[in-house]
């Protein structure tokens, strides 16, 4: 059997810092949605829930959110610093949150459930990648902030963020950079 794998042996994400930040198109927006939950999940719990963010409610983030809670923290920030988080969320023409959300069940642990959560992230991304999509997957400080949890629909106190997927427009493509040796990361039994 011949398998066409260039996609995944080459691919390579485009950082959110170098995407132009164009809307998505809708219905491109609905394939990568429904190919990101498609993703193992031991007794179909749906252990995750996905946030999508576009069109002025990522500015608004950026003002009530990130920024607010940069500032708080960061009180001697510089000017660059604080325009950089001012427009954080921005830099994509959409961000979709991936939020864990472990359930209790006898059988399957929270681990499983955790993992299931970042294959969503993962497929994501590679779906957006795959139909050329600039797209990267980010867990910046603002993915553990308690506030942005509740902004999100998570619960504090057992939810996270698994991760924040930019999708937006390449500028250029994606430079190169250094992969692990396959010797040093693979054994064989």
């Amino acid at each position: 059997m011949t398998i066409n794998n260039s996609f995944f042996s080459s691919r390579r994400s485009v950082t959110a810092k170098k995407m132009i930040p164009n809307p998505i198109n809708p219905e491109d927006l609905e394939i990568i949605l429904a190919a990101g939950i498609r993703v193992p999940d031991h007794g179909a719990l749906n252990p995750w829930k996905l946030v999508v963010i576009q069109g002025s409610r990522l500015k608004e983030l950026d003002e009530e959110i990130v920024l607010t809670e940069f500032k708080k923290d960061n009180q001697n920030a510089s000017q660059r610093e604080i325009e950089i988080e001012s427009t954080r969320l921005q830099r994509g023409g959409v961000v979709i949150a991936v939020l864990s959300k472990p359930i209790y069940h006898p059988k399957i642990p929270e681990w499983e459930m955790q993992l299931s959560s970042g294959a969503v992230c993962m497929n994501l991304l590679n779906c957006a990648q795959s139909m050329g999509y600039a797209a990267q997957w980010l867990t910046e400080w603002y993915a553990y902030n308690d506030i942005m949890l509740k902004r999100l629909g998570g619960n504090i106190n057992q939810d996270k963020i698994a991760g924040f997927i930019y999708i937006g427009t390449k500028n250029e493509e994606p430079t190169e950079r250094r992969r692990p040796d396959p010797n040093n990361v693979i054994t064989y039994l």
